[in-house]
């Protein structure tokens, strides 16, 4: 095989494993949901003194927004590419638990967005992302829009990170016990 072969068999996910692109992304959205989570419990306490109260809020938006379309690439991606076989040694329920788990982690992810979203257009304003561009309102007028979008965004939030720290869990679960590549195919690519 030459070098650019060998190149996009690293970007591309294959039977055997994930691509550099699929493990990036993994790990972006990983880092962005942590990071949105937790700059979402410090908005909370904020009052309309504190120097972040637009800040942090514009940030949480803005970076929302951009892992949306993270999202949306990589469900692209996924359906453009191999996904690869469980390893052997992997029981019928973990293959079904995995599959499920993963549909949970992307619809509820998606809602969450979405609730975020109808939070910060409940007022008919368009979310400035980062000031490059804005993301017009479309949804207005529901009764007490931002509240019960905030209670679903809220409620959501924790759900998520809960089955994230059961899918982290489950991979560590894999590596230290079990002793199979699950964990591995996710730092790096497998040829």
């Amino acid at each position: 095989m030459n070098d650019v072969q060998g190149e996009l068999v690293s970007i591309r996910n294959t039977k055997q494993g994930y691509g550099w692109v699929a493990i990036g992304l993994h790990w972006l959205v990983a880092l962005s949901v942590f990071g949105l989570f937790g700059l979402g419990l410090f908005m909370v306490d904020l009052n309309y003194y504190s120097s972040w109260y637009q800040t942090a809020p514009m940030i949480h938006k803005s970076v929302g927004i951009l892992l949306f379309m993270v999202m949306l690439f990589r469900l692209l991606w996924r359906g453009l590419n191999p996904y690869p076989a469980s390893p052997e040694n992997h029981q019928q329920w973990e293959k079904t638990g995995a599959k499920v788990g993963h549909f949970l982690l992307y619809l509820i992810l998606f809602c969450l967005m979405i609730s975020g979203y109808l939070i910060s257009t409940a007022d008919g304003r368009a979310i400035s992302v980062f000031e490059w561009f804005e993301i017009p309102a479309t949804v207005t007028g529901i009764n007490q829009q931002e509240e019960l979008a905030g209670d679903v965004h809220e409620i959501l939030a924790w759900t998520l990170i809960a089955l994230v720290a059961g899918h982290a869990l489950a991979a560590l679960k894999h590596h230290f016990i079990d002793k199979d590549s699950t964990l591995v195919r996710m730092l790096k690519p497998t040829k």
